[in-house]
């Protein structure tokens, strides 16, 4: 099963230059474990949410603002998608990444084909 880890950062939390090496020292190993360890697939950092634009299309209109549609209390400041036996190892996994001290690790499953099947045009609003 593939899972989405979305790295959040809290912006409350005031960082020490040790705070910033442990992660720095830390996300090498972690990386490294998860790609031996064959769960880690992909993932990357993100720029602030100053960078951002979110898009959206109303009557045909496309809509543009500049940073984060969503008003959240953590930022989300990377991800990495890994594949893992179940929602515990995946759980596990999270809860290694240094990122989880100083923010969130937020696990999502991926919808599989099976689940994607079921799903009908109806299911969404038109």
């Amino acid at each position: 099963m593939k899972y989405m880890l979305l790295v959040c950062s809290d912006p409350a939390i005031e960082w020490t230059p040790a705070d910033y090496t442990y992660v720095e020292t830390h996300i090498d190993s972690w990386l490294a474990d998860t790609v031996r360890r064959g769960v880690n697939l992909h993932g990357g950092r993100l720029q602030p949410t100053s960078s951002a634009t979110t898009v959206r299309v109303r009557e045909d209109e496309v809509l543009l603002t500049d940073g984060p549609f969503a008003e959240t209390k953590e930022l989300i400041a990377g991800y990495d998608v890994i594949e893992c036996a179940d929602l515990d190892e995946a759980i596990e996994v999270a809860g290694q990444h240094p990122m989880a001290r100083y923010g969130a690790i937020e696990v999502r499953p991926f919808i599989d084909d099976q689940q994607a099947n079921l799903w009908k045009r109806s299911d969404f609003p038109a």
